[in-house]
């Protein structure tokens, strides 16, 4: 970086520069959010899940995909027990439904977010990871959910997400037994899309990234928005609810132009890698 180019934070919003508890990079139409309290395994604090939930309100308007990983040895090791010791139960609701406002943003926000999982990945950890669109685990990851054995239950969304990554009998195992999938087992079972060797997370987030920010923003927006949904809903609803999101998407212009651009031979047809 020269002296006259500004430092990437600087591209941010005001908003997203003073937040402490996370490191926040633009890099192109990708952006970086690094989890940043390596000290405590990045333990999700109030603070952090409402820092989480400022930024992915206050997304850059240049932002078409996001990288969610974690700093130091470990994607996320949970809640931050520290918090929770001397709560009520109608405390105990509204900070669960903090967590919910915030992963909410994330799974349906405005762009894709990729994560890239090492170390621990567990308990809250794996709720917020379950909230992202596309995980890419290092060897390192574990995953683990040790509510059952601490006399808690999940509360950042996990019931709802993680059973239909996983189905809900593997969540049952690991939450009454304290069961711990390592890396190669959570991409058999569904937590991840892909495994990587150690170090080699973040550049093939950036890389997945990059190719999802390259997409038609209202296909991506589909994808993240209507797809779930649909697969929640009774076939033949779902099949309508299709129809819809099919023709809206396919008549945007940028839907249009890429099309065009195939026909005429200008575009890469689907291949093996």
């Amino acid at each position: 970086m020269t002296p006259t180019e500004p430092r990437a934070s600087a591209l941010l919003p005001a908003v997203l520069q003073s937040l402490d508890l996370l490191r926040i990079e633009p890099a192109g139409a990708v952006l970086h959010v690094r989890l940043n309290r390596p000290q405590k395994r990045n333990a999700v604090s109030d603070a952090l899940v409402a820092q989480l939930h400022t930024t992915f309100v206050n997304l850059p308007e240049a932002t078409r995909a996001v990288v969610l990983s974690g700093a130091g040895d470990h994607f996320c090791a949970g809640l931050d027990l520290a918090e929770i010791s001397e709560r009520s139960v109608a405390e105990g609701i509204v900070h669960s439904r903090s967590w919910h406002a915030a992963f909410e943003q994330i799974q349906f926000g405005r762009v894709p977010v990729v994560a890239v999982l090492h170390g621990a990945v567990v308990g809250g950890g794996l709720e917020l990871a379950a909230a992202c669109h596309v995980r890419v685990a290092e060897e390192s990851a574990f995953y683990g959910l040790p509510e059952g054995q601490r006399g808690l239950f999940v509360g950042g969304g996990g019931s709802a997400r993680i059973p239909r990554l996983i189905g809900a009998a593997r969540m049952t195992d690991m939450m009454l037994t304290g069961r711990v999938y390592d890396a190669k087992e959570g991409l058999a079972i569904g937590v991840s899309q892909y495994v990587v060797e150690a170090g080699q997370g973040l550049a093939k987030a950036f890389a997945l990234a990059e190719r999802i920010a390259a997409n038609a923003p209202l296909s991506n927006f589909a994808v993240m928005h209507a797809l779930p949904r649909i697969a929640d809903m009774a076939q033949g609803e779902g099949l309508f609810v299709e129809s819809l999101m099919a023709a809206i998407a396919s008549g945007d212009e940028a839907a249009k132009s890429r099309v065009r651009a195939f026909l005429d031979g200008k575009a890469a047809k689907v291949k093996k890698a």
